[in-house]
């Protein structure tokens, strides 16, 4: 039963005040994304950009604002993959934690269709009160124009150094604006901040800038490395805009600094969501608050976590929603104070597969978004086992021995280190300075949660696996699963006892989570498909893990972009259990069948009882783009259900779509109409009487140790 709001909030302060009393800091964060599951246009599909992407963005931003006021509206420049001729928009909000404003000057007009009234006087006017601001404040400014955008230009200095030996002459006054030209993979650089000369642009946008659809003046930033240069700076440009009576003002430019004052919600596009980069939170209390926040600004631009199928099947966004650890500063880091916690946590989650696999969304395995390390070839889990073993010898591995020996894992099998169950970019990369060094961990194996309380109570049990790791070091042991890893643990009964070991393994060690958090991780709602009773046991079917092979050359799937795979396959778990009262010895009566098939079961004892289990697995559909052509759909899937000495026998059909033939009219309006789509779907009819026909054997081949093929036959 699920539990009530108040109670699930207290549970998550008693787990900040678990982590309080062991001196542990933990800070946490998380990338939320939301979809339009009303669209199927390709930006809520496939691709990361579209026509209207950017105003469900601009409107959660706005929600945000409204919540936070005070904070900077940044847009700032986005990620720029291969393939894509410009940087993506990046929407921000800049916040002092502590609450008091950074900004208060003219407001970002975020969800105004109409030019600002604005002459180009008054743009002159602002630039000209800017440059006399900036000198007010003691730093050298020189005022100067250029003929690419942005014209009009202030370059300043904070010292009393000469601006530049001759700046009249210098090329990289006349830079193109960010926006017009592409960036490097490692971000943009700012070569003349590095030197302690900044550029202001103030200009109207052209298209290139990529900002919408308001006409506003706009203000391109440049790097700042201080966080207290950045604020002065806001704080200049805010009393310049509001002299001028600027009706409204645009700060675009490089990414502004961060420290543990500040917090810097952004919102980016990625392939069929909008993304929310949430600011990270020093408790869980503040990381549920913000959740909500977010949530609910979602909401409020038509956005949700979820997308409901024709047929009625509920998946995540189809963006993810994972969560980053790390500590207020790179340097404070749990990663970095406690050096032998990573190759530790690596070992966990290698041996406890739910972390990977129960949160997880449709698509896992070795060719996913997220792969576990032992997914790769058998040659580099052994050297990954050899690695863990060697950083265990070392009295105290610095940051850059630690990037050294684990990133070469923590990749997908093409090499890309961003596709990872355990994403250390942005650990230590010493290529990577700035950005790549922030001693973070991002844990990218979950799926988009359908609610904040689920969001936050996943961030609680990673915060307490991690200090539990720091509380009671252990080596990091390795275990080589092989067949078991995407057999056993591709159905839900194995992953929630593994599970179980994980939170039974935390209360152990003084850090257990609670009740109301425990009831929230163990849902498993994801995965129910129906469940109906039949004489003294009751039958329960649930969708299990299927893991979609990478179609074509996997190493030409560039990095930011969807990728193909065939999603044909689908598995699914068949448990029966004894009714309340009844002697668990009485399942072994019964006997079950898939398409005329017997199907073996496997008997598991838990506490309270015993259950009986087999996997199922067929192919829903036949892809235009696939595996085995020659293979045809095998839906709808029959399964039978009866005893050797009674006459009642259970039939139940598993339909893709309406048993009566024929597609559903519109996506579901909402979860009610999923879920009677489902319903309908699932096909019970009892017969009495009739003898049972004689059941098939299934031929070795169709059979694993949890799992029957139906692709065999």
């Amino acid at each position: 039963m699920k539990t009530t709001l108040p109670a699930f909030a207290q549970a998550i302060r008693s787990h900040d005040k678990l982590l309080q009393r062991h001196n542990l800091a933990i800070w946490v964060g998380a990338e939320p994304t939301f979809t339009d599951r009303h669209s199927e246009a390709p930006e809520w599909l496939t691709s990361a950009l579209g026509p209207h992407k950017e105003r469900h963005a601009r409107r959660m931003l706005t929600e945000y604002l409204n919540q936070a006021p005070g904070g900077a509206v940044l847009r700032t420049l986005g990620r720029q993959y291969p393939g894509e001729d410009r940087p993506r928009w990046n929407l921000g909000l800049y916040q002092r934690r502590d609450g008091s404003p950074v900004w208060s000057g003219p407001p970002d007009p975020l969800l105004e269709s109409e030019p600002l009234p604005l002459s180009q006087g008054a743009l002159e006017e602002f630039w000209e009160r800017l440059a006399q601001r900036l000198g007010a404040r003691g730093w050298t400014a020189l005022l100067f124009t250029v003929e690419s955008y942005p014209s009009l230009r202030i370059v300043f200095r904070r010292d009393r150094l000469p601006l530049l030996a001759n700046p009249m002459r210098e090329p990289r006054l006349a830079r193109p604006s960010l926006y017009g030209q592409p960036i490097s993979p490692r971000g943009p650089r700012d070569e003349l901040a590095e030197e302690g000369t900044f550029l202001l642009g103030i200009g109207w946008p052209g298209p290139e800038q990529n900002l919408g659809e308001v006409a506003a003046p706009c203000v391109e930033l440049p790097a700042c490395s201080e966080t207290a240069l950045f604020l002065t700076l806001l704080e200049v440009v805010g009393e310049a805009a509001n002299a001028a009576r600027l009706p409204g003002v645009i700060l675009t430019g490089f990414p502004p600094p961060m420290d543990a004052t500040v917090a810097w919600t952004t919102l980016t596009p990625d392939p069929a969501v909008v993304e929310l980069n949430a600011a990270p939170t020093p408790d869980a209390a503040s990381f549920l608050d913000a959740a909500r926040t977010g949530f609910a600004a979602a909401e409020a631009a038509g956005l949700s976590p979820y997308r409901l199928h024709y047929n009625g099947q509920v998946s995540d966004s189809g963006g993810g929603g994972q969560l980053t650890l790390g500590g207020s500063t790179p340097d404070g880091s749990p990663f970095l104070v406690y050096p032998r916690l990573l190759p530790t946590l690596i070992g966990y989650f290698n041996r406890h597969p739910a972390l990977s696999y129960y949160f997880a969304g449709d698509f896992v395995g070795n060719s996913s978004q997220a792969p576990r390390p032992d997914e790769r070839t058998t040659d580099m889990v052994e050297e990954l086992a050899l690695a863990l073993t060697l950083l265990d010898r070392q009295r105290n591995p610095g940051p850059e021995l630690l990037w050294q020996s684990l990133s070469p894992f923590l990749a997908d099998p093409t090499g890309n280190p961003h596709r990872s169950e355990i994403n250390i970019e942005k650990l230590w990369n010493p290529a990577w300075p700035g950005r790549g060094q922030l001693g973070l961990v991002e844990f990218r194996a979950f799926r988009m949660p359908p609610t904040p309380e689920r969001l936050a109570a996943l961030a609680a049990l990673l915060r307490a696996i991690v200090a539990r790791l720091i509380l009671k070091p252990e080596s990091p042991e390795f275990r080589h699963w092989g067949r078991d890893l995407h057999d056993r643990f591709a159905l839900p009964f194995y992953l929630r006892a593994d599970l179980w070991e994980v939170l039974d393994d935390l209360a152990s060690a003084g850090l257990g989570l609670g009740q109301p958090l425990i009831a929230e991780l163990l849902d498993d709602s994801y995965y129910q498909l129906g469940e109906v009773e039949c004489g003294d046991c009751r039958l329960s079917i649930r969708r299990a893990l299927e893991f979609w092979p990478l179609l074509g050359d996997a190493a030409t799937r560039e990095h930011g972009q969807s990728r193909l795979v065939d999603a044909s396959t689908a598995r699914l778990e068949i448990s029966l259990r004894a009714r309340p009262g009844v002697e668990p010895a009485a399942l072994a009566d019964w006997r079950l069948a898939a398409n005329g098939y017997r199907l073996p079961l496997r008997r598991e004892d838990e506490l309270d009882g015993e259950t009986w289990l087999s996997g199922v697995r067929y192919r829903r559909f036949k892809p235009w783009i696939g595996l085995h052509p020659t293979l045809a759909a095998q839906g709808p899937l029959e399964l039978t259900l009866g005893h050797l000495h009674q006459p009642e026998m259970l039939r139940i059909t598993l339909h893709e779509w309406k048993p009566q033939g024929g597609g559903y009219e519109g996506l579901p309006a909402d979860l009610a109409e999923a879920a009677a789509r489902r319903a309908e779907r699932f096909v019970v009819e009892r017969i009495y009487g009739a003898p049972a026909a004689p059941l098939l054997e299934p031929p070795p081949p169709a059979l694993t140790p949890y799992c029957f093929d139906l692709r065999w036959l």
